[in-house]
């Protein structure tokens, strides 16, 4: 007869062991976590390559072309992961978006701006950087482009690792110039057009923080700092709005219908004074109508400035889909153009699977790895609420066109992201403001140690100081990338 105790004793044994495999199954799965992104975004660049030796099947420069469809899949990724968290950042930290919400408007509207608006005509030589004639031999020319494609993606790809919001088209700018001096020396680079670009790195988030900060002081001294927030909001979110569409209407204008028709400046300024002018009329009543009943405090007029914020957003990714993923897969169309004619040119037309590549790799980027950069740019920087975020996006358009106007080379990170610092610093420099002019506890707290004083300031100088170097070091480090990559394949690939 068994010993019922020897029973007990097993059965505890059997449990131990079951539990130890289940923990063992726990464990896999936490480990193999963080390997299902990576996987999904290599199936993709896998996919890509394909693509390319179905398009490209019976040339005899087929594996080049594969390769090159492989990187700028990866540098689409980049995009998608980096970039775009520019756009979706605000409003997502304002919670005027989910990060499902903002993922999948981001996808929806950067692909639609890229297959629909996107350019049929794109600079090889990134609006000239490098002189053509230094690089006129055709394998000289691919091995710059792809020294140019790698180098850019895995720049961008260290800078969404270590959680800075850079830009793409420098990154691009650099990785051209670096291979374009490797290749034919530093007479090869165009240096006044490399001296705009450089001003543009303190022109373009200067003034996209500036105008950001202004249109926060407009709402801070029209609508929040009065008595009845609702009427003033009735009187000046229609305006506010209809400021934003026609701005946004003329972007749209420039950049996105150059497919279609040639527009001037005066025409887009036109086009936008009049969907502003339709937007204020259509608008006006539907915020009368949604105030009606609200209480007189922050948090109705946050509700108030929620959906304009939503569409804001979704129409910088159209836009940026429209004028950035062209410049992205640039260097892959321009190995497209010298694989398939054996000839350079200054400018070639993208072939439509090359801007799929585009469009599909920053849509899989963003949703795979765009959520830590959307925080960052959201919340991590400075505490931003419908009202701010709002003056961030319309700022980024508003910069935009002044930029182009002005012929300067402006990065849309850049813009962006100096938006989101201009309005945390004007809100440090209001309220120290408010602290000086006020009296009682507001006294006592000016008596603050300088240590307890820097621990309240509204931006994370961290942040600020990690993004500005890899905003300094963007250019002269993918051109450092490149030239090397560019001496490696010259001397591999003979």
């Amino acid at each position: 007869m068994t010993d019922p105790t020897q029973n007990g004793q097993s059965w505890k044994t059997l449990d131990k062991d079951l539990n130890r495999i289940s923990q063992v199954e726990y464990a896999t799965a936490y480990v193999s976590r963080p390997l299902v992104a990576p996987g999904i975004a290599l199936a993709f660049i896998v996919v890509a390559g394909l693509a390319a030796a179905v398009f490209f099947g019976q040339t005899p420069v087929n594996m080049v072309v594969v390769a090159a469809a492989v990187f700028g899949a990866y540098m689409a990724i980049n995009i998608g992961a980096n970039d775009v968290a520019n756009n979706m950042g605000p409003a997502v930290g304002a919670n005027a978006l989910t990060m499902g919400g903002a993922i999948v408007i981001a996808a929806l509207c950067e692909s639609a701006g890229a297959l629909l608006a996107g350019g049929d005509v794109v600079s090889t030589i990134s609006k000239g950087i490098i002189d053509p004639a230094g690089v006129s031999e055709t394998r000289v020319f691919i091995w710059a482009m792809m020294a140019a494609l790698i180098s850019s993606a895995l720049w961008v790809n260290l800078a969404t690792w270590v959680g800075a919001p850079v830009s793409t088209t420098h990154s691009v700018v650099g990785g051209v110039m670096g291979a374009g001096i490797a290749a034919a020396g530093l007479a090869a680079v165009n240096w006044p057009t490399m001296g705009a670009i450089a001003a543009s790195w303190v022109i373009s988030p200067v003034l996209g923080g500036a105008i950001a900060a202004a249109f926060l002081a407009f709402i801070k001294a029209r609508i929040i700092y009065v008595d009845d927030k609702i009427a003033a909001a009735r009187k000046w979110v229609p305006v506010l709005v209809g400021i934003m569409a026609g701005v946004f209407a003329t972007y749209l204008a420039m950049k996105g219908l150059k497919k279609i028709v040639k527009i001037d400046l005066g025409t887009a300024l036109f086009i936008g004074a009049v969907t502003g002018a339709v937007t204020y009329v259509i608008t006006a009543p539907l915020i009368r109508r949604q105030s009606e009943g609200m209480e007189n405090r922050n948090k109705s007029l946050k509700a108030l400035f929620g959906l304009p914020l939503v569409f804001s957003a979704a129409l910088l990714s159209f836009a940026h889909g429209a004028n950035d993923v062209a410049n992205a897969v640039g260097p892959l169309a321009a190995i497209v153009h010298a694989a398939e004619f054996g000839d350079v040119q200054a400018k070639v037309a993208i072939p439509q699977w090359v801007m799929i590549i585009g469009a599909f790799g920053i849509s899989f980027g963003l949703f795979l790895f765009g959520p830590k950069l959307i925080r960052m740019v959201g919340s991590q920087i400075t505490k931003l609420n419908p009202m701010r975020a709002y003056c961030v996006a319309l700022s980024a358009a508003i910069t935009v066109i002044v930029a182009s106007w002005l012929g300067l080379p402006v990065s849309s990170t850049h813009i962006a992201v100096g938006g989101v610092f201009g309005v945390g610093f004007f809100r440090e420099w209001h309220a120290e403001r408010r602290l000086r002019n006020g009296n009682g506890q507001r006294a006592e707290a000016k008596r603050l140690a300088p240590e307890e004083r820097r621990r309240r300031k509204l931006v994370r100088r961290s942040h600020f100081m990690t993004i500005v170097a890899a905003w300094v070091i963007t250019v002269p480090a993918a051109a450092a990338m490149s030239a090397v990559i560019f001496l490696v394949l010259n001397a591999l690939v003979v």
